[in-house]
């Protein structure tokens, strides 16, 4: 997991960055509810198959944990190449609370 803190004016807005990983689905919402407690933006990452587990994710939190709470703000899909030569998709869903 990559933590990182960014301070804006006067708002202090805090972001986390959650890199998904191979625990259960539900085991990872809940470890990303406990970091909306500390920060307002969540950055959920998922690199090759875990993409799919990224965006069951951010949906439980979204439209279960935290319904009418939060919102996935963007999303940005991509592909990076390893060194081996093989190409691997990564996706990058921006979770924002908003009361």
């Amino acid at each position: 997991m990559l933590d990182t803190k960014i301070d804006k004016s006067e708002n202090h807005i805090t972001q986390d960055e959650f890199l998904v990983n191979d625990e259960p689905v539900m085991k990872n919402a809940l470890d990303i509810l406990e970091k909306t407690t500390k920060s307002d933006i969540i950055i959920i990452k998922g690199k090759g198959e875990l993409c799919y587990n990224a965006v069951s994710i951010s949906n439980i939190i979204t439209e279960n944990i935290l319904k009418g709470n939060s919102k996935i703000q963007n999303i940005t899909v991509d592909s990076e190449i390893l060194d081996d030569g093989q190409m691997i998709s990564t996706i990058e869903l921006v979770l924002i609370k908003t009361n």
